[in-house]
């Protein structure tokens, strides 16, 4: 995302609302991160991501893609899918959007610091 904002909007019979895709990256981070196996996040490429998150709306769905570094020892499909449905159940549950796809990309691994 860059420095303008971008907005999501949908439309309901009160109005319009208008939902930042930067609230969207911080839904999806915040769900991200609560996966067990996930470290943290990781931006591939610093100038069209906000911490490893890009939002985009396609034909009125939501499309997230993240980046993730995991947690040496977990296996990378279920923890991607694990973060696939937590994304898209945090999104739809709190925006209302409908979420057309979560696309992961593993930017490494994070081992834990060995005990002396």
């Amino acid at each position: 995302m860059s420095d303008s904002k971008d907005y999501v909007s949908r439309s309901d019979e009160l109005g319009n609302i208008h939902i930042s895709e930067e609230v969207l990256a911080a839904i999806s981070a915040a769900a991200a991160l609560e996966v067990e196996g996930v470290s943290s996040l990781t931006s591939p490429n610093k100038k069209n991501s906000t911490r490893g998150i890009h939002i985009k709306l396609e034909e009125e769905k939501v499309v997230v893609a993240m980046s993730v570094l995991m947690t040496y020892g977990h296996t990378i499909p279920e923890v991607g899918k694990a973060v696939q449905e937590a994304v898209k159940n945090a999104i739809e549950s709190m925006s209302g959007l409908e979420v057309a796809a979560v696309n992961i990309s593993v930017g490494g691994i994070v081992f834990p610091p060995k005990e002396q």
